[in-house]
């Protein structure tokens, strides 16, 4: 029997990581204590940077904005996955899904936006270090920032208001632990091809640009820190972009490494896992690779423990 189109589809089914009651119950404890870490360590980030005026510069000040983007992007997926496994319901209703869609796509392109900007930050560091005050001056780093909340604000809103022309099916089941776009759209009983085009620019053109922003930049710097003569130097120099080329690896490489395994399998659920990278264990990891390489945050911590 062929489904019929529901135009006034009233909720959703999230089929989660996984249906065994036992693996819930391990899967709860597990996502429970990696939310509560990335919580806790984001916001002392945040503590850390606001308390010590050591700290109010352009580098931190993009660092701040980007733990409290991490904070923001985890808390709009995990507590709902939480809650379902707790009192046993898979259901989310229609504008809590299109709610947490809108906020998951805003949140990820700020982040992809954020890196970009600190890369171009730490480029005028060390390519230009004379200038760096001039360049980067405030008005300049609160531009670079609102232009970063527009272009992803933009970019949810038309990709979720793309998908309230859509039409659903009876088969409301979504193979994952949140409201993914793309399982959303081809759950639709209705014409995709524009939905599928934006999604393809979003994801392609949006998310490389801001890749080819970092990579240009960190040419620059590579070339500039191999013109420096004392050994001293040069370690200085990459110490300065250390945290952040961790962070970008990180993020691309769990984002570059799950969009490779859904393309190779067709399995939804291996997609979903795959996607726990990106969307819980790279939020959670940044606060530990900025806190354990660099001096200035782990003074900073000291100070706000003391």
């Amino acid at each position: 029997m062929e489904p019929e189109n529901q135009t006034g589809v009233s909720e959703f089914i999230l089929l989660g990581l996984s249906e065994d009651t036992e693996v819930q119950s391990l899967l709860f404890w597990l996502f429970l204590v990696m939310y509560l870490v990335t919580f806790f360590g984001n916001l002392l980030i945040i503590l850390a940077i606001f308390s010590d005026s050591h700290l109010h510069t352009p580098m931190y000040f993009f660092l701040s904005n980007l733990s409290f983007t991490d904070t923001c992007f985890i808390s709009n997926t995990i507590p709902k996955m939480l809650l379902n496994i707790q009192t046993k319901s898979k259901i989310i209703t229609y504008e809590n899904c299109l709610t947490q869609m809108c906020f998951f796509i805003l949140f990820g392109e700020l982040d992809n936006f954020l890196l970009a900007v600190m890369a171009y930050d730490r480029f005028v560091a060390i390519c230009h270090p004379l200038h760096y005050t001039v360049i980067m001056n405030p008005r300049l780093c609160c531009l670079l920032l609102l232009a970063c909340w527009l272009l992803s604000i933009l970019v949810s809103l038309l990709l979720v208001l793309m998908v309230l022309q859509l039409s659903f099916c009876t088969e409301l089941e979504i193979p994952h632990f949140f409201c993914e776009l793309d399982q959303v759209v081809h759950l639709a009983c209705s014409y995709t091809f524009l939905n599928d085009l934006m999604m393809n620019f979003a994801t392609g053109i949006l998310a490389a640009i801001p890749l080819i922003g970092i990579l240009l930049s960190y040419s620059k710097i590579i070339s500039s820190i191999l013109r420096v003569s004392s050994i001293g130097g040069k370690c200085k120099a990459f110490s300065n972009c250390g945290s952040h080329l961790s962070v970008v690896s990180l993020f691309y490489g769990t984002v570059l490494g799950v969009y490779l395994s859904s393309a190779s399998t067709q399995n939804s659920r291996t997609s979903a896992i795959a996607s726990v990278t990106y969307t819980v264990v790279t939020p959670m990891l940044n606060p530990f690779i900025y806190s354990l390489r660099n001096k200035d945050i782990k003074h900073a911590l000291k100070k706000l423990f003391s």
